[in-house]
């Protein structure tokens, strides 16, 4: 499906964007991971990859996106077929207590890193005819406790559409937008305990979902099955969004 493609997945040395760059490859593709601190992390995924050719490029998508996408860029070889924007730290701290730091590592990544990869990537994407953009947004965008990071995750959404506007007919933009992940449960169970036991009462599936499945629908919408797709902002989340009485 993705044979002779190059791609860039953002914050991929663990976690969700592991499993992202692993399923891009195992679907044909020459991918770059992208690291801030975990340089050994990197190191070995890029090793246990499918296929030939992946890389493993270091730096900090707050401060310096734009030195992280050039360096993935020629790396590649110059070309980035796929972007995958994963990186996005969380935070649930109330805003009248939010730090300017925090806010501004929120918001950097989540939002202002996503539109620089996207300028310095699209370009060479419309010269060859085609691309594929796919951003991480969250089931935080719906609700109104998740602090910046909802807000940020919002504004992925609103990107998502206004980029898919300005690049098409060659690239298609979407986003994915899990809501809380089985793999993550222990990491949102810090900020609030019964969250995970809330989430599968209220999810029809019965369940969370997994790194494996997000990972394989930002696969699928690179491929041939989606090309009429872009846009959009696909939930996927067991039906945990769908209003009730």
């Amino acid at each position: 499906m993705l044979a002779g493609r190059t791609a860039l997945v953002t914050g991929s040395s663990r976690n969700l964007g592991a499993v992202i760059a692993e399923r891009l490859a195992a679907h044909g593709a020459t991918v770059a991971v992208t690291y801030h601190g975990s340089q050994a992390a990197a190191e070995a995924l890029v090793e246990r990859l499918a296929g030939r050719g992946h890389v493993a490029v270091g730096g900090d998508l707050a401060t310096d996106p734009a030195a992280v996408v050039r360096a993935a860029l020629d790396a590649l070889g110059g070309r980035v077929d796929v972007l995958v924007h994963n990186a996005g730290p969380f935070s649930m701290t109330p805003f009248l207590e939010l730090g300017d730091a925090e806010r501004d590592q929120v918001w950097d990544v989540n939002v202002k890193a996503a539109h620089v990869a996207v300028k310095l990537v699209a370009p060479a994407m419309r010269a060859a005819g085609w691309g594929r953009i796919v951003l991480l947004s969250a089931g935080s965008a719906a609700l109104r406790n998740h602090s910046i990071y909802g807000l940020a995750k919002q504004a992925v959404e609103f990107l998502t559409a206004e980029l898919a506007l300005e690049l098409g007919p060659e690239i298609t933009v979407n986003a994915v937008a899990p809501r809380q992940i089985a793999e993550s449960a222990d990491d949102i169970a810090e900020f609030d305990a019964g969250f995970v036991e809330r989430a599968i009462a209220h999810t029809p599936a019965g369940r969370l979902v997994t790194r494996e499945e997000v990972a394989e629908l930002v696969a699928l919408l690179c491929g041939p099955a989606f090309d009429m797709v872009t846009g959009a902002t696909l939930p996927i989340d067991g039906g945990w969004r769908l209003p009730r009485f």
